[in-house]
């Protein structure tokens, strides 16, 4: 008998299968107060939902009732319909979908491109310059709201959508840093072949940069929307007309200084807040990859 025929075990001997291991009463307590805290968290967070969709099913005499009424009898989805034709929110939900395509245009555009001046270019002073991009965001929005009103009644865009969408076409320092991230991952070499093919850098940009970045420019495209589609300030503040108006200021509609209906105010937000969940859930592909910024470019 040979020496590997001492060392092999023979065929049919079974071998003790592993003991599982035994969970810690600490660890199943710590377990089960992390999952209560979930569902408390969870709960919070779908309450205000809830309520929304409660109060726009509700006729007159339920939206006040104390104890309040979470499940109305009978349901009234012709809410929906009548807040619809109480407001032009037809007009408004046009003026929103233009207004944020603008918006989204501009910031995808204008951030891809510094950011690939940042990420791919050598030039004196980039890093420095990039650092003062970044200080910006440090600056809160509402010190250069007066400034910027000033500016833009001085040069006579109050009244229209340019003080809205004009600068979304001036990079901003959160979606140029988030890109920038981005396009550091990608090899030079694609660069690099494009390069000896005689291509420059804004073919390089739009050609192979671009494409390769779909992921992460979804993401930026789908927050842009969302603050675009949410913006409440911006649009009260330079929008004067009635036939310019977003969703958001339209819904002011159902608000009065005397009444508020609420059936009504609910109905319309749901019907605001539709497109942005819709939006969510078709891109959510794209928006989970580009939150992995800079993890590279999958082959």
């Amino acid at each position: 008998m040979t020496v590997e025929q001492l060392s092999t075990p023979p065929a049919n001997v079974l071998t003790a299968a592993p003991t599982p291991k035994r969970r810690s009463p600490a660890r199943i307590f710590w377990t089960v107060v992390a999952f209560l805290m979930l569902c408390a968290l969870s709960a919070a967070i779908l309450f205000p939902a809830a309520w929304m969709l409660s109060t726009s099913l509700k006729v007159d005499t339920q939206v006040y009732a104390n104890p309040p009424v979470w499940l109305p009898n009978p349901l009234r989805w012709a809410n929906f319909a009548e807040a619809w034709k109480l407001a032009p929110f037809t007009r408004y939900f046009f003026n929103t979908t233009l207004y944020a395509a603008a918006v989204v245009f501009g910031t995808v555009m204008s951030s891809a491109l510094a950011a690939y001046g940042f990420a791919k270019l050598r030039f004196p002073g980039r890093d420095l310059l990039f650092g003062v991009l970044l200080s910006t965001m440090m600056i809160p929005g509402m010190v250069t709201l007066i400034p910027q009103y000033i500016l833009f009644s001085k040069l006579h865009w109050v009244g229209t959508y340019l003080p809205l969408v004009v600068p979304s076409f001036f990079a901003g320092a959160f979606f140029t840093f988030l890109l920038r991230q981005f396009f550091m991952g990608i090899p030079a070499e694609f660069s690099e072949a494009a390069r000896v093919d005689g291509a420059g850098d804004l073919w390089i940009w739009w050609r192979v940069i671009m494409p390769l970045s779909k992921p992460a420019l979804a993401t930026v495209a789908i927050f842009t929307f969302e603050g675009a589609w949410d913006a409440y300030v911006g649009p009260l503040l330079y929008l004067n007309d009635e036939r310019l108006y977003t969703v958001q200021i339209g819904l002011q509609f159902f608000r009065t200084a005397t009444v508020v209906q609420w059936q009504y105010l609910m109905a319309a937000a749901l019907m605001v807040m539709l497109p942005i969940v819709i939006l969510f859930f078709v891109f959510q592909k794209y928006f989970v990859e580009g939150s992995a910024i800079g993890s590279g470019v999958k082959g």
